[in-house]
């Protein structure tokens, strides 16, 4: 009975992701959304620190939901009806993010844990006789109740103590995976256990893609419907979707199929999935949530001087979303990109003339940097294929 509820794995096919899987996914277009809100509202280093702590605590409860839909089915009704319970604790989870460092703290808290720990032991339920996998989910409950013990704790604190508490339950969390999840009595997993199939977490991921870039857009577009049509503004927005665009071709043309391919011919695959996707993939996420913030800062004040707020979102923004590309890539393929590369130092190169510039130029800058990067790894790419062609024409 417990496996069936386990996905069927067929040669030569990915799994597929399924409509309940994409109907969970709204509750973080909306996770998104509250974050970068969160971020505008607080442009302080505390508030960043605040705000980058709930951004990871949110991507963990993705990510690891994203790993169980890996290996359960979710077209199965047990399983469906917990993605279903998991989508209500992370609406809930959620709509507490802005308060998550005032008075809707325990909520924030109580929400997290139930869908970390919740998970688990519905993981535990439904898997159960799979011994193998069985002892895996005990290690990995261990370290999440560990963790949320942490949590819970820092809900009831306040203000520096509850970041502190938090922080050290999200660190436990987040070293648990590359430490095995060992757990004394109980050894630890090793990643050659970990079934994964590479198609299915590649192309979950991309669309965690979508639903950032998706919040940019959408950020983008209410914020310059709002605003008094000029000159500056529309220039502000044509930086804004251009980068967005370039973005997105970055990604899907260079990166998500080549994922999906050396994940599925990796000889330790579960290894390389858990630098690649469970890691590494937060940066590029991160930088698309910090570039949203950027864009709606530019958008509301587009001529004088770049604060220095100002410049560090739309700055970083960027150089974040480019350095999770080239680790990603890097980890992948085995050799630096050097797009990548190049545009992080025209990006630092940008940096001493930011106080001049405007915040409208400053992002038009940024903006033409991803489009240059863009063009490049687009006019490799079309190499490739051609001397691909060349060479089985020639065979």
């Amino acid at each position: 009975m417990a496996s069936s509820l386990l996905r069927v794995r067929k040669a030569q096919e990915h799994g597929k992701v399924s409509f309940v899987e994409l109907f969970f996914d709204l509750v973080f277009v909306f996770a998104i959304t509250q974050l970068s809100h969160t971020l505008l509202a607080h442009l302080t280093p505390l508030g960043l620190a605040q705000t980058a702590l709930l951004m990871l605590a949110v991507w963990w409860v993705w990510i690891f939901t994203s790993w169980v839909t890996n290996w359960l089915d979710p077209e199965k009704l047990p399983v469906r009806l917990a993605l279903l319970v998991l989508m209500g604790l992370g609406l809930l989870m959620s709509s507490s993010l802005p308060q998550a460092f005032g008075e809707r703290g325990l909520v924030f808290a109580l929400a997290y844990v139930a869908m970390q720990v919740g998970r688990s032991l519905f993981f535990l339920w439904a898997v159960r006789g799979q011994a193998g996998m069985v002892r895996n989910f005990q290690r990995i409950l261990v370290w999440l109740s560990l963790g949320g013990s942490f949590w819970i704790a820092g809900a009831f604190a306040e203000g520096e103590t509850r970041l502190l508490l938090w922080s050290l339950g999200l660190a436990l969390e987040y070293a648990s995976p590359s430490l095995g999840f060992w757990v004394p009595g109980l050894g630890r997993s090793e990643s050659t256990d970990w079934n994964v199939e590479g198609g299915h977490l590649s192309e979950r991921c991309a669309l965690f893609i979508i639903i950032a870039l998706g919040e940019s857009v959408l950020v983008t577009g209410a914020t310059f419907a709002e605003m008094p049509w000029s000159a500056a503004t529309f220039g502000a927005f044509l930086a804004s979707f251009v980068g967005s665009l370039a973005m997105w071709w970055l990604y899907f043309d260079s990166i998500a199929e080549t994922g999906s391919h050396r994940i599925a011919q990796a000889r330790d695959p579960g290894r390389l999935a858990r630098l690649v996707y469970t890691y590494i993939h937060l940066l590029p996420v991160a930088g698309i949530v910090v570039t949203a913030v950027a864009d709606e800062m530019v958008l509301a004040h587009p001529l004088g001087h770049a604060s220095g707020a100002a410049t560090a979102a739309i700055l970083g923004g960027t150089a974040l979303y480019l350095l999770g590309s080239l680790l990603f890539r890097w980890t992948i393929g085995g050799q630096l990109p050097r797009s990548c590369l190049l545009g992080l130092l025209a990006l630092a190169a940008l940096l001493p003339l930011a106080s001049h510039l405007a915040p409208l130029w400053l992002s038009l800058a940024t903006s033409a940097v991803l489009v240059l990067i863009a063009a490049w790894e687009a006019g490799e790419r079309h190499r490739r294929q051609c001397a691909t062609a060349l060479h089985l024409s020639e065979r």
